[in-house]
């Protein structure tokens, strides 16, 4: 392992964050690869690490930014919905 070689981030907190408020399944993936990085960069193998670092990063924010839009989606469903029914009342 080279000594000079900062241990990548893991993202386990926003991993965990995003499979609790957002997307289930991103964010379990996401937490798979996180908890790989720890163990990959401590075994020496420094491009694996890396690679599940990445992989952590991508999955948790894409399970962010399906977290949003199914929220976003929610709440102009709502809205409609009750659009509708003040235009029913009339």
């Amino acid at each position: 392992m080279e000594e000079n070689q900062k241990k990548p981030k893991n993202y386990l907190v926003e991993s965990i964050l995003v499979t609790i408020f957002c997307c289930l399944i991103f964010g379990i993936i996401g937490i798979v690869n996180a908890a790989k990085v720890n163990s990959e960069y401590e075994a020496g193998n420094i491009e694996v690490a890396l690679a599940a670092s990445k992989q952590a990063k991508t999955w948790t924010l894409w399970g962010f930014i399906i977290g949003i839009l199914q929220y976003v989606i929610v709440a102009i469903i709502y809205f409609v919905i009750g659009i509708a029914a003040l235009g029913n009342l009339g």
